[in-house]
């Protein structure tokens, strides 16, 4: 294990190049802070050029992006047990437990203006009330719907108060208007697409400070075992045999399903690709309502940092209403700043979706991911073990 670890250090030192070893200054006595972050080539050209025009407006400071587009926390964990941590690191909640519990950030409290931000975006970064990163976007779920099917199969949208039940009817009409030929909702058996069906019934998976497993809880079971139904028992979503290894974004585009449950992160894709006309909608009722996950990704400040005052520079401009408006542009986003947020920057209606707001009503009435230091390790086994279940091949009850 030893062997793999330096061998994977050895491998980053070579791929980074002698950016490592440019700590202080560059050739023109800037001083060299390093920022890194995940994200698509898509995301990445919006990026790039917040980071020029950063060095513009600061001319003593030059931002090394360290761009990591798979593995980023596994990589990350490499570069801070090195003592070469990025000055800048984006992160998202999921993670920033492990780090705030190791001391590895900055307090970041006296640099934020929590009330510009969604409270919820503030929160997921908030420990023993001390903020660690500044929140760039919320994460939460909606549902897409292709409205050319809806209109084809004379079926009603979905109303801004739909339940669950309402949610089956449609599915059933899908399933008799097209003869099977189409399925009424996207199947991902990612607990991030469950959650919702948790949340809005009052179950969880784990207790509200992600500690405590709540697998063997009986609504759980009977969630679980709902969700699993859809596509393995009444055959209104696809099993995996049906999808062939099209991702569910692909079987939306083929137009094979008439609604997904998924993320803003999609939107950049369904504008360039869709050839019929789709909106969202907000995730329907439950027992207790419409109530789906709400995660948050932000800029942090590595606490080792030797350069905080030009990292503490770039953090600023990178969260600021100017930067923010700017990236908000890309459609890839929910923005955790409010003003962007309610602004027509997200809120076009010239561009798909015509109802982005439901995006921002999701966050009201959404509940933040439970989560800890040990996460994601938790999630990975709860992910094993729930998988015989969403093929189809167990009862939730029998775990």
């Amino acid at each position: 294990m030893k062997k793999l670890i330096i061998f994977l250090i050895v491998l980053i030192f070579s791929a980074s190049g002698f950016w490592l070893l440019k700590n202080a200054s560059d050739s023109n006595n800037r001083t060299v802070i390093k920022f890194s972050s995940w994200g698509s080539q898509s995301e990445i050209s919006f990026l790039t050029p917040l980071i020029s025009e950063f060095e513009q407006d600061n001319p003593d400071i030059k931002v090394e992006f360290v761009h990591i587009p798979q593995n980023y926390f596994q990589k990350l964990h490499l570069l801070f047990a090195s003592n070469l941590a990025p000055d800048v690191v984006f992160i998202n909640n999921y993670y920033i437990p492990k780090y705030v519990k190791a001391g590895l950030l900055e307090d970041l409290t006296p640099y934020v203006k929590a009330s510009d931000f969604f409270e919820k975006s503030i929160d997921c970064f908030t420990f023993d009330k001390k903020i660690y990163a500044i929140p760039r976007d919320v994460s939460d779920l909606v549902v897409y719907y292709n409205k050319n099917l809806f209109d084809k199969y004379d079926i009603a949208y979905p109303s801004k108060n739909w339940t669950l039940e309402d949610f089956i009817n449609i599915s059933k009409q899908f399933k008799t208007k097209s003869r099977g030929e189409i399925f009424a909702l996207g199947y991902e058996t990612d607990l991030l697409f469950v959650m919702p069906f948790l949340f809005s019934n009052g179950a969880a998976l784990l207790s509200d400070e992600g500690k405590e497993l709540k697998i063997k809880d009986k609504k759980t079971i009977e969630v679980i075992n709902f969700y699993s139904n859809l596509a393995n028992k009444y055959r209104l979503a696809p099993k995996k045999s049906d999808s062939a290894s099209r991702t569910m974004a692909q079987m939306f585009l083929q137009q094979k399903i008439a609604m997904q449950i998924s993320g803003r992160w999609l939107v950049p894709k369904y504008r360039k690709e869709a050839r019929f006309v789709w909106d969202i909608t907000n995730f329907p009722g439950g027992t207790k309502g419409s109530v789906v996950n709400i995660d948050a990704s932000g800029y942090a400040l590595s606490k080792s940092s030797k350069h905080k005052k030009e990292a503490l520079r770039f953090i600023e401009f990178i969260s600021s209403q100017q930067a923010l408006s700017k990236l908000t542009l890309s459609g890839l986003i929910v923005p955790a700043r409010k003003d962007i947020a309610y602004s027509d920057k997200f809120l076009d209606k010239k561009l798909p979706p015509e109802n982005a707001i439901f995006f921002l009503e999701a966050i009201k009435t959404g509940k933040i991911t439970p989560v800890n230091e040990d996460y994601n390790n938790i999630t990975d086994r709860l992910n094993k073990l729930l998988e015989p279940v969403f093929l189809g091949k167990k009862n939730a009850g029998d775990l």
